[in-house]
C-alpha cells in the first residue's frame, strides 16, 4: 500500500517538473528579447541615480523583497549597492494605509511618497488583476515612472494600462505556480545582467 502511494506521489511529481519546464521553455523562447529591454531600462535607472520600487502580493510580496535586497547587497559578484526598495516590508505604513484609506492604496501611497522621474516600478502581478497593483501603476505614471510589469496568461487588466516605453514580461502559461516560478528566473535574470554592468563598471 505504501508503495503505491508513493508511486502515486512520483507520478504528480514527474507532472509537476514537466509542466514547470514547459512554462520555462516557452517564456525563453517568447521572453528573451523583452527581457534583455528590461535589463537595459535598470541599468540605465540606476547608472542615473534612479531608485528601483518593487511591489506585489503574496508570492509575489515575497519576489520582490528578495529582487530588492539582491539588489542593496549583492546578486553573485562584489559591486555597488544599488537603491531598490520593496514596497511590501514596511508593516506600519501598509496597516495605516489599508486602515485609513483602502488596501487598494497600499503601493500608490508609498509611490506617491517615494517615487520621482527616473524612477523605476517593478509591478508583479500573475493575474494582471490585483486593484492594488494597477493602482500603484497609475501612481507611477503619474509621478513620471516607466514600469515592469510582471504578469501571465492573458495580463489581466494590466497591458492597457501600460504606455509606449513601459515594458511587460507575460509569462505564458495560465498556471499561477508556473508563472510564479518564471517570474523568479526573470527576476534573477535581470539581477545578473545588473551584476554584470556593475561588475564591469566598478573595475
Amino acid at each position: 500500500m505504501e508503495r503505491k502511494y508513493t508511486a502515486q506521489l512520483e507520478i504528480l511529481v514527474q507532472q509537476q517538473f514537466e509542466e514547470s519546464l514547459l512554462a520555462h521553455q516557452n517564456a525563453s523562447e517568447r521572453l528573451t528579447a523583452v527581457t534583455a529591454d528590461a535589463g537595459v531600462l535598470l541599468i540605465q535607472a540606476l547608472e542615473q541615480r534612479g531608485k528601483i520600487l518593487v511591489c506585489g502580493n503574496g508570492g509575489s510580496a515575497a519576489d520582490a523583497q528578495h529582487f530588492a535586497a539582491e539588489l542593496v547587497n549583492r546578486y553573485r559578484r562584489p559591486r555597488v549597492p544599488l537603491p531598490a526598495i520593496a514596497l511590501t516590508t514596511d508593516s506600519s505604513a501598509l496597516t495605516a494605509i489599508g486602515n485609513d484609506e483602502s488596501f487598494d492604496q497600499i503601493f500608490s501611497k508609498q509611490i506617491e511618497a517615494l517615487g520621482c522621474s527616473g524612477d523605476i516600478l517593478m509591478a508583479l502581478s500573475t493575474s494582471g488583476r490585483s486593484a492594488n497593483i494597477l493602482r500603484a501603476i497609475e501612481a507611477a505614471h503619474k509621478a513620471e515612472m516607466q514600469i515592469i510589469a510582471f504578469s501571465g496568461g492573458d495580463g489581466g487588466m494590466m497591458p492597457r494600462m501600460l504606455q509606449h516605453d513601459d515594458i511587460e514580461l507575460r509569462v505564458p502559461s495560465p498556471m499561477t505556480p508556473r508563472i510564479q516560478e518564471v517570474h523568479i528566473l526573470l527576476l534573477h535574470i535581470l539581477c545578473e545582467l545588473i551584476d554584470e554592468h556593475f561588475a564591469i563598471a566598478q573595475k
